[in-house]
């Protein structure tokens, strides 16, 4: 198999334990499991393969990734009561999951249009969507990108696939680690308050 393609199967299973776990946290029985895991494994991927015109998406071509999902969902249901702190887990999956997802994500949407800007957006889609489906459905606060900046950029200048993965892999999970020890986020907005609406002339 090709780098990309362990990527793909890592990011899918990295996202489906996630979804595993957030059913755990909730109690759920083995249906809640098998349906949030699919959902998150899968979620981010379906999206950016309907935007690129990509059909039918890869699940469907490949349901190898719905087996995996459904894999991922029986083996936590009956080892999740062996982690003492779950939701940490959870956290530092989706850690790994981002990183190597947005860098699968922008992987194929530069191969399916060429544009730097369109594997940037589809790299932090993949990496993102599934991850923000499983924690509406699961009622969860969410847990985000600069893997796939860097390994479009990496690609583009001539890198090869190898190290550009590697590169925006590293990345994306040292910026995800540095928000999960450090408290890191982006900038917020600290100005003033808008005026209100009647002292506007």
């Amino acid at each position: 198999m090709s780098l990309l393609l362990y990527l793909d199967y890592a990011g899918v299973a990295l996202f489906a334990a996630t979804g595993a776990l957030a059913a755990s946290r909730k109690q759920l029985d083995l249906i809640g499991f098998l349906f949030l895991a699919t959902v998150t494994g899968t979620g981010g991927g379906t999206v950016r393969d309907i935007i690129l015109g990509r059909l039918p998406v890869f699940w469907v071509v490949n349901p190898s990734y719905i087996l995996i999902c459904c894999t991922i969902a029986v083996l936590v249901f009956f080892t999740a009561h062996l982690v003492e702190s779950r939701y940490k887990l959870l956290i530092w999956l989706d850690a790994v999951g981002l990183a190597a997802y947005c860098v699968m994500g922008a992987a194929k949407g530069l191969a399916a249009t060429g544009s730097p800007t369109i594997a940037i957006v589809t790299g932090v889609m993949t990496a993102t969507l599934g991850g923000v489906l499983r924690d509406i459905v699961a009622n969860e606060p969410s847990v985000l990108l600069i893997g796939a900046c860097v390994f479009t950029g990496a690609f583009i200048v001539g890198a090869p696939l190898y190290w550009a993965s590697a590169g925006g892999v590293l990345a994306a999970f040292l910026v995800r680690a540095g928000a999960i020890f450090f408290g890191w986020t982006f900038p917020r907005y600290g100005h003033q308050a808008g005026r209100h609406p009647d002292d506007v002339m």
